[in-house]
């Protein structure tokens, strides 16, 4: 009996201390990342020694692009390789590898940006290529982590399609891969026009920086949301459609996965298959723990506080998820290697420089070889032995 109460204590006692240092903070106190306009000089704005602090702290210019550079450097790379293997040396298309190469390439579009990211903290947050590109850097930051959710979603259902409908027409599903594939860059570029709608620069003159995303300017302390209206609806629209609905649709996936391989599969193959589904699971769900979970709850608390009127004291943490969002571009190989077997041969006679005649025709002398166990080697018809080595 008590260790069921035990976790309503903590659960109560959370929420108490969550609601008192709410009100201990009040409208315009804090440790937030928030600035007000002067009301004797609307050009200039007041911070904190809070802001000033974090804003030239080593989180920001240390950690925060020492991240963004291993994206750079992981991201770059095994996505341009995942997008040549599955449009250029996978010749039987199916649904998981359209998928697949959608969400590569949203990474690869995602990682190029990166350079800017880096340049800017690594000079002290200060930006210096304008609002507009500032705006572009952060509808590609915010619609990679939404387009790789949607797609990772969509990859999630294919696996439990083919175990559950093996038989399924082949050309069909292509057809409505496609259609899903065009369907969901549409409502990502659609729903990133928000973020276009208002400035994310904000200059800050006792600084003599140019924040890029990491400043919210206040007009009114006494109320706020007005100055906040357009990012709290737009995050938490996104939050709801594109991550937690999505989120729903995954579990389910994986839990009718499951269930398919336990029912369906001959108990030969079923051990096999239920190794590779839950190594799938596994790496997904890390993928959303690590990546997507913590950085859209603290994207739903950061706005909501403000909208209130209550300054987020816990800014360092909010800002280091959204930062971890950004390893999805070096994780999501990791699902195409146990999603896909023919993508991780693909990968490897790319890297030993096969082309695909070589690699066909190494499988067709293969094919008409019997291997043996005695010799460990690959034996023809006429007693001529061949090495099993590529």
């Amino acid at each position: 009996m008590g260790f069921t109460r035990l976790p309503s204590a903590l659960l109560v006692s959370s929420l108490l201390v969550i609601c008192s240092a709410s009100n201990a903070t009040g409208p315009g106190k804090g440790r937030g990342m928030v600035v007000f306009t002067d009301p004797e000089d609307s050009n200039n704005l007041i911070l904190s020694k809070s802001v000033s602090d974090t804003l030239k702290s080593s989180l920001t210019t240390v950690f925060l692009p020492a991240v963004y550079i291993l994206v750079f450097v992981v991201g770059l790379p095994t996505n341009a390789m995942a997008i040549w293997v599955f449009l250029i040396r996978t010749k039987k298309k199916n649904p998981s590898s359209l998928y697949m190469a959608n969400l590569a390439l949203a990474d690869l579009l995602f990682v190029v940006w990166m350079p800017l990211k880096v340049a800017y903290h690594l000079n002290g947050n200060n930006w210096t290529y304008g609002e507009p590109l500032c705006k572009v850097l952060m509808s590609f930051f915010y619609g990679n982590m939404y387009c790789s959710v949607l797609f990772i979603t969509c990859l999630s259902v294919q696996r439990y399609w083919v175990v559950a409908h093996p038989l399924s027409h082949h050309k069909k599903n292509n057809k409505l891969a496609v259609g899903v594939c065009v369907a969901l860059w549409c409502f990502i570029w659609l729903s990133s026009t928000p973020l276009y709608l208002y400035d994310h620069t904000v200059y800050l003159r006792e600084l003599n920086i140019t924040t890029c995303h990491d400043v919210n300017v206040i007009q009114n302390p006494q109320d706020p949301f007005p100055s906040v209206r357009l990012p709290f609806y737009y995050f938490n629209f996104m939050a709801v459609f594109a991550f937690f609905i999505p989120c729903v649709v995954i579990i389910l996936s994986y839990f009718m996965l499951l269930r398919a391989l336990g029912n369906n599969m001959e108990e030969s193959t079923a051990k096999q298959n239920r190794h590779r589904a839950v190594v799938l699971i596994v790496t997904v769900l890390v993928t959303f723990l690590l990546c997507f979970l913590p950085s859209n709850i603290m994207l739903v608390v950061h706005y909501f506080l403000l909208k209130d009127g209550v300054i987020n004291n816990g800014y360092s943490f909010y800002i280091s998820t959204l930062c971890l969002a950004s390893l999805n571009s070096c994780l999501d190989p990791f699902i195409y290697y146990y999603v896909s077997e023919d993508f991780r041969d693909h990968v490897k006679n790319t890297l030993l420089c096969r082309s695909s005649r070589t690699v066909e025709q190494m499988r067709v002398s293969f094919s008409s070889l019997k291997y043996s166990k005695k010799s460990k080697s690959y034996v023809s018809n006429s007693g001529n032995t061949q090495s099993s080595t590529c």
